[in-house]
Protein backbone atom coordinates (compact mmCIF):
# COMPACT_ATOMS: atom_id res chain seq x y z
CA UNK A 1 0.00 0.00 0.00
CA UNK A 2 1.45 3.53 -1.48
CA UNK A 3 1.13 6.41 0.24
CA UNK A 4 0.99 9.55 -1.83
CA UNK A 5 2.32 11.45 1.20
CA UNK A 6 5.58 13.85 1.12
CA UNK A 7 8.41 13.19 2.82
CA UNK A 8 8.72 15.00 6.31
CA UNK A 9 11.54 17.40 7.27
CA UNK A 10 12.68 20.60 6.37
CA UNK A 11 12.18 22.58 2.90
CA UNK A 12 13.98 24.86 1.59
CA UNK A 13 12.87 28.13 -0.42
CA UNK A 14 13.96 31.11 -2.02
CA UNK A 15 14.75 34.42 -0.11
CA UNK A 16 12.61 35.79 -2.11
CA UNK A 17 9.98 33.23 -1.80
CA UNK A 18 10.46 34.48 2.26
CA UNK A 19 9.43 37.98 1.68
CA UNK A 20 6.28 36.59 -0.10
CA UNK A 21 5.38 34.98 2.34
CA UNK A 22 5.59 36.98 5.58
CA UNK A 23 4.19 40.12 4.26
CA UNK A 24 3.40 41.90 7.32
CA UNK A 25 3.39 41.74 11.31
CA UNK A 26 -0.59 41.90 12.66
CA UNK A 27 -0.24 44.39 15.66
CA UNK A 28 -3.58 44.39 16.80
CA UNK A 29 -4.77 44.04 20.60
CA UNK A 30 -5.09 40.85 20.43
CA UNK A 31 -1.60 40.02 18.69
CA UNK A 32 -0.02 41.87 21.17
CA UNK A 33 -1.28 39.85 24.00
CA UNK A 34 -0.80 36.31 22.57
CA UNK A 35 3.02 37.87 22.33
CA UNK A 36 3.54 37.61 26.26
CA UNK A 37 3.38 33.49 25.67
CA UNK A 38 6.31 33.93 22.47
CA UNK A 39 4.04 34.01 19.75
CA UNK A 40 3.84 36.40 16.89
CA UNK A 41 0.89 37.00 14.49
CA UNK A 42 1.66 37.71 10.82
CA UNK A 43 -0.44 38.06 7.11
CA UNK A 44 0.43 35.61 4.84
CA UNK A 45 -0.50 34.43 1.11
CA UNK A 46 -3.87 32.08 1.20
CA UNK A 47 -1.37 29.59 -0.50
CA UNK A 48 1.03 30.07 1.64
CA UNK A 49 1.61 26.18 3.86
CA UNK A 50 2.63 25.92 7.40
CA UNK A 51 6.16 23.93 6.57
CA UNK A 52 6.74 26.86 3.89
CA UNK A 53 5.88 29.60 6.73
CA UNK A 54 8.15 28.17 9.25
CA UNK A 55 10.89 27.96 6.52
CA UNK A 56 10.28 31.75 5.93
CA UNK A 57 10.29 32.66 9.77
CA UNK A 58 13.31 30.74 10.59
CA UNK A 59 15.09 32.04 7.64
CA UNK A 60 14.35 35.97 7.77
CA UNK A 61 14.57 35.83 11.56
CA UNK A 62 17.38 33.35 12.25
CA UNK A 63 14.72 31.82 15.45
CA UNK A 64 13.38 28.89 15.78
CA UNK A 65 9.97 27.92 14.77
CA UNK A 66 8.28 25.48 17.14
CA UNK A 67 4.53 25.60 15.91
CA UNK A 68 2.88 27.21 13.41
CA UNK A 69 -1.15 27.76 13.35
CA UNK A 70 -3.12 29.44 10.12
CA UNK A 71 -6.37 31.03 10.14
CA UNK A 72 -7.84 32.01 7.05
CA UNK A 73 -10.75 34.61 7.46
CA UNK A 74 -13.62 35.04 4.02
CA UNK A 75 -14.04 38.18 2.88
CA UNK A 76 -17.22 39.66 4.21
CA UNK A 77 -19.70 41.34 1.55
CA UNK A 78 -20.26 45.40 2.52
CA UNK A 79 -22.25 47.91 0.64
CA UNK A 80 -20.38 51.51 -0.18
CA UNK A 81 -22.70 54.02 -1.50
CA UNK A 82 -25.04 51.95 -1.97
CA UNK A 83 -22.77 49.65 -4.55
CA UNK A 84 -22.33 45.90 -3.27
CA UNK A 85 -18.79 45.01 -2.56
CA UNK A 86 -16.23 42.43 -0.81
CA UNK A 87 -13.69 42.57 1.26
CA UNK A 88 -10.49 40.26 0.71
CA UNK A 89 -10.35 36.74 1.94
CA UNK A 90 -7.28 36.72 4.94
CA UNK A 91 -4.89 34.46 5.87
CA UNK A 92 -3.28 34.53 8.92
CA UNK A 93 -0.15 32.55 10.62
CA UNK A 94 0.15 32.04 14.75
CA UNK A 95 4.11 31.34 14.95
CA UNK A 96 5.42 30.10 18.31
CA UNK A 97 9.37 30.43 19.02
CA UNK A 98 11.37 28.13 20.55
CA UNK A 99 12.13 29.57 24.30
CA UNK A 100 14.58 32.59 24.43
CA UNK A 101 13.92 33.15 21.29
CA UNK A 102 11.85 36.77 19.85
CA UNK A 103 10.83 38.35 17.16
CA UNK A 104 10.75 43.20 17.30
CA UNK A 105 7.58 43.30 14.66
CA UNK A 106 8.60 47.32 15.04
CA UNK A 107 11.75 47.17 13.28
CA UNK A 108 11.84 46.35 9.78
CA UNK A 109 13.70 43.21 7.91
Amino acid sequence: MSSNRKPRGRISISAERMYDIVRNPVITEKATQVSEHNQVVFRVPLEATKPEIRAAVEGLFGVKVTAVNTLRRKGKTVRWRGRPGRHVDQKKAIVTLAEGDSIDVTTGV
